[in-house]
């Protein structure tokens, strides 16, 4: 198990979890963040700030000095509206970032539904397959099902990325997404994939209107239930916008915000592109649960110091 990815502190849960990737075993007894590496032109929030390779590697290198436990991944825009990518061009995009990101230390996930980049990314040594379409494409499950060690993030979204906004309707958002997401976890145990394989993603913004959204957040607790770790993306999304007014570049207070609040209700793992914010407000939030000074040490991301207190 590679170094800073294990800890001594008790979970705010009532369980510790553990994530078993390819190459690592990713201990969730406190919360993760997922650094989100978009190596496309039309992402929603930083289309086209890391789209070449080169790009897409120092911003690979960035956050992992800002503290990201993992990276992940995605040569093809899931944004609302997006059109699908040629499978040959997201290979382009993605397996170059992928090869010099696997020497960074660090886990590292691809962003994809199509079973072709998935067995592409695995062989070449992807530790998580990071699937929005939750491993419905035929032949992605068996993709993922033939690695047997790698990790795999399900996500909630009805329909398309091209249609996905369309006036979305739920009786019951979270019991919606709940019942949909532990269908999907039983599927994958029953293809041989393990549970300690598997995280989920409830999936904000895709398919869901603001209201939605936030009673996801409210009520994340119940999809506790399914008994598999959360992985939760709220940064820049545009219901923070539509409660702070505020445009994608101007929402880096909301999504940190965001990102607290989940934690704050059982989520593992938040996926974010401002690591070094999300990484500084988890280490505040961290010390304030533990409330001891120093006595989480480096795990917590806290200095090993004496409190005032211990002074002879």
């Amino acid at each position: 198990m590679p170094a800073g990815m294990t800890s001594g502190a008790s979970a705010p849960l009532a369980f510790a979890k553990t994530w078993q990737t390819s190459t690592h075993v990713i201990d969730l007894s406190r919360p993760r963040v997922m650094g989100i590496v978009n190596v496309t032109p039309d992402s929603f929030f930083d289309g086209g700030l890391h789209a070449g390779t080169d790009a897409a590697i120092a911003h690979c290198e960035r956050l992992v000095r800002e503290g990201a436990d993992m990276l992940d991944i995605g040569g093809e825009s899931s944004r609302p509206g997006a059109a699908p990518l040629p499978v040959a061009e997201e290979l382009a995009r993605v397996l170059p970032v992928l090869r010099v990101a696997q020497t960074l230390g660090l886990p590292v996930s691809v962003d994809t539904c199509k079973p072709e980049v998935m067995r592409a990314a695995l062989d070449l040594g992807a530790d998580i397959v990071n699937d929005i379409r939750a491993l419905q494409a035929p032949g992605a499950m068996a993709a993922v099902a033939a690695h047997p060690r790698c990790g795999v993030c399900l996500m909630h979204m009805l329909g398309e990325p091209q249609t996905m906004q369309h006036a979305p309707a739920y009786a019951d958002v979270v019991q919606e997404v709940a019942s949909f997401l532990a269908a999907r976890a039983q599927a994958a145990q029953a293809a041989g994939i393990a549970a300690a394989r598997i995280v989920l993603d409830p999936g904000i913004g895709f398919a869901k209107l603001p209201e939605h959204n936030l009673a996801l957040l409210a009520r994340q607790e119940e999809l506790l239930r399914c008994g598999l770790p959360l992985l939760v993306g709220w940064s820049r999304k545009s219901t923070l916008g539509a409660l702070t007014g505020r445009a994608a570049p101007d929402r880096l207070a909301a999504s940190v915000a965001a990102a607290l609040a989940a934690v704050q209700r059982g989520a593992s793992i938040v996926r974010v592109h401002d690591v070094a914010a999300t990484v500084d407000a988890l280490r505040v939030w961290r010390a304030a649960e533990l409330g001891a000074c120093g006595s989480a040490g480096q795990n917590s991301g806290l200095k090993t110091t004496h409190c005032a207190s211990d002074a002879p």
